[in-house]
């Protein structure tokens, strides 16, 4: 009967120490991490991109063909070049002088992992149905995030269609590189805000 007694026990104190559970509400479609990398690459392929050909002309931007994710971002990105660049943006299309269409063949991520050690692992606990998690013991690991942006776009005049001008695809990247090696971590990336070492939470 002690015998008994004791499992018992020790079964309750399992349930008190592991039987955490975590609600989760709503999940963003993408992660804080994925829109830096994303909009940081669309940053870098228009950086150092001029459109001074459209100084002072009334300009709509045609965005229907632009596809890819954190395209709201990318977007607005070129309406401010263009803009900064001397073009009088308009909202309608029927307003405009020029129409500059936009298009984003690429502009999403590629994520990629390795792991050399013994991975995370859920134990089932006998008669009690909660599950015991282990936790990761990496000896070597890498998780790479590479986002590539190539955006692309071409102008013509509104009234006649007559074509102006192209910019060929221009490239954008941004990479952020997770390691870890015999439990020590460390990051490699060109995202600044990913790069930070977060603030000591103040006293």
């Amino acid at each position: 009967m002690r015998c008994v007694l004791k499992l018992i026990c020790c079964l309750l104190l399992a349930v008190v120490l592991c039987g955490c559970k975590t609600v989760r509400e709503a999940t963003p479609k993408t992660t804080v991490t994925e829109e830096l990398l994303m909009s940081t690459a669309a940053s870098n392929a228009l950086t150092g991109q001029q459109f001074t050909w459209l100084d002072g002309k009334k300009t709509f931007v045609e965005d229907k063909y632009f596809e890819g994710e954190e395209k709201g971002n990318a977007i607005s990105a070129i309406r401010e070049l263009l803009c900064a660049n001397g073009a009088l943006l308009v909202k309608n299309e029927e307003q405009a002088e020029v129409v500059v269409e936009i298009r984003a063949p690429v502009l999403s991520m590629d994520n990629s992992d390795l792991l050399v050690g013994i991975p995370a692992l859920s134990l089932p606990i006998l008669l009690t149905g909660v599950p015991l998690q282990t936790p990761e013991l990496a000896l070597f690991k890498y998780k790479w995030s590479d986002t590539c942006a190539k955006i692309a776009l071409f102008a013509y005049e509104r009234a006649s269609g007559r074509y102006l001008r192209s910019v060929n695809p221009i490239l954008g990247r941004a990479h952020l590189h997770q390691y870890t090696l015999l439990f020590v971590p460390w990051t490699k990336t060109d995202v600044p805000e990913l790069g930070k070492k977060p603030k000591p939470a103040p006293k």
